[in-house]
């Protein structure tokens, strides 16, 4: 029986919140297998890789007192499925397309592999049944076969999946048996240096970083349902040059691609926001490197922290870079503290609707040397996320790609795909010259540009020559028995407030109130205020 770290504590609480419908944090990846594959030698490959760490044969449960657990059972079947997709399709016909006498063709087989997966995807694990994963083998061809590999983010990180990877290579290479590989540090050992750490300093560290942030970073309406709804994918990236010369950017300045995304994101959101006080969440890998066997280990060891940056106009980028990642490196010691301790900690200052994730993950294992052996490649996935907006980052030696995942019920896809190309345009300035006020960093393009400040200030129309005293006079005579003021329970008609006006305002004439006249208005608020406002204005004068 293992405690949960901060981050699987948060994720219970999701799933606790709502066990109906689609599961947001079902994770997925689609493993295409090119070359010679033995089924069975691969489901025993897995079965491998279940018995050796004991994270994955982990379930959930609540005590009585509502504290939550992980038990460990010792060994649990594999769930384990074999589709045949080859048998829906026949030799190429004459139009060169691979079909049946039902016309299924090869891109039919393609878009039922996709079905199967997102059948997968959204039917939900049990969390307290073991293993929360599954596997489905789908056959493609003589030597191509897709493993849909389904789990709950409970049990593993993004970290965690190459690692999987690789050890799933050496395992099936040496006929899917155990003894190959060495011992595995186990996700205990991590949960048992988490509960040794210094929360006390760590609360005291995270108190002084948000110290005066006083109201929440929110992009996305408020959510009055509450419910789950699976994220959409936007997926961008930054072009080979602009990667090239941010990359060197960040190299001359001792700047790190991550920080130099998190600046570019919070001067994206203080655009948004209006404000030069910004919080975003981020993730951190939570690997500590005193932890032996830390990098190879399977678990959930990362976390979701909150970023703040605070923003001069005058203050040139780079030196604004420079700071957040100083504070950054500070609070490396104290990144185990829980979002939810921190956010109850910092109050409503910590609250954030936006999350970057960079993904600097072990490389996947490389092509296998032999042809004799399959190759595993990881195709593409689905993150597990429940914020409105979130930045998926990987920087390649080409390309920084950014995935931008949001929620379709509040942020639209459109919408996200432009935080996506702000974000990237930011980055683009920074690249040029990081010497520049961040005042000066543009986050709209030409178009946009042109209706912010054109168009949506194009508000020239024709306008009555009559004045709003001429307009109250006119109504009034046209319909007097409206109502025209209601305070509480008092109301009074047009007609009514016209003749208390006109009285009070020949009292004011007779007093010499006229044109330039200045009259003090010191009444509550109430049909009384108005009916003074009124006749200060035909007695000529104005009111303060």
């Amino acid at each position: 029986m293992w405690p949960l770290s901060p981050l699987q504590e948060g994720l219970l609480f999701h799933a606790d919140f709502d066990d109906r419908g689609p599961d947001v944090y079902a994770v997925q990846f689609l493993l295409d297998v090119t070359g010679p594959l033995d089924p069975d030698r691969l489901r025993a490959s897995w079965k491998t890789l279940l018995d050796r760490h004991a994270a994955l044969r982990a379930s959930f449960h609540r005590r009585k007192s509502g504290e939550a657990v992980q038990l460990i059972t010792r060994n649990v079947p594999l769930p384990w499925r074999e589709v045949d997709l080859t048998d829906l399709t026949e030799p190429k016909d004459t139009t060169g397309q691979n079909a049946t006498s039902q016309g299924m063709t090869e891109q039919d087989m393609t878009d039922r592999a996709e079905k199967l997966a997102a059948q997968e995807r959204a039917q939900r694990l049990d969390l307290t049944v073991p293993p929360l994963l599954r596997l489905l083998l789908l056959r493609l061809g003589t030597e191509r076969h897709r493993l849909v590999v389904t789990s709950h983010h409970l049990l593993m990180d993004g970290w965690s999946m190459p690692v999987l990877l690789n050890e799933l290579s050496q395992v099936y290479e040496a006929g899917g048996g155990p003894p190959v590989l060495r011992r595995a540090a186990s996700y205990g050992e991590y949960l048992a240096w988490l509960g040794r750490q210094d929360k006390e300093a760590a609360r005291t560290a995270w108190r002084a970083e948000l110290a005066g942030a006083d109201e929440p970073t929110l992009v996305a309406p408020a959510d009055p349902s509450g419910a789950l709804v699976l994220p959409e994918e936007t997926p961008l990236r930054l072009s080979e040059d602009d990667t090239r010369a941010l990359t060197e950017t960040g190299r001359a300045h001792g700047l790190t691609v991550n920080t130099l995304v998190q600046g570019a994101w919070a001067l994206v959101l203080a655009r948004l926001t209006g404000r030069t006080d910004v919080v975003f969440g981020a993730t951190v890998a939570g690997r500590p490197a005193e932890l032996p066997g830390v990098e190879s280990m399977i678990g959930l060891l990362i976390n979701t922290l909150p970023v703040r940056v605070r923003l001069d106009g005058a203050q040139p980028v780079a030196e604004l870079l420079t700071g957040l990642q100083e504070r950054q490196s500070a609070l490396i010691a104290h990144q185990h503290l829980g979002l939810a301790e921190i956010q109850k900690l910092a109050g409503p200052g910590a609250v954030f609707d936006t999350l970057v994730v960079y993904e600097n993950y072990p490389t996947p294992p490389a092509r296998p040397t032999t042809p004799d052996l399959p190759a595993f490649t990881a195709s593409a996935g689905h993150q597990a996320t429940n914020y409105p907006v979130t930045l998926g980052i990987l920087a390649t030696d080409r390309h920084l790609h950014v995935h931008v995942t949001s929620r379709p019920d509040l942020i639209p896809q459109e919408q996200a795909a432009e935080l996506g190309r702000r974000l990237i345009r930011v980055l683009r300035q920074i690249a040029t010259d990081p010497t520049t006020p961040t005042a000066r960093i543009d986050v709209l393009d030409t178009p946009e540009r042109e209706r912010v400040v054109r168009t949506w200030n194009d508000t020239h129309r024709p306008l009555p020559g009559t004045s709003v005293l001429h307009d109250f006079e006119h109504w009034a005579a046209r319909s007097p028995g409206a109502v025209a003021v209601r305070c509480g329970e008092e109301a009074v008609s047009y007609g009514e407030l016209e003749a208390r006006a006109n009285g009070l305002a020949r009292c004011l004439v007779g007093l010499g109130v006229g044109p330039e006249s200045c009259v003090g208005l010191c009444l509550p608020r109430g049909v009384g205020m108005v009916v003074g406002e009124l006749a200060v204005w035909k007695a000529g004068g104005a009111f303060v």
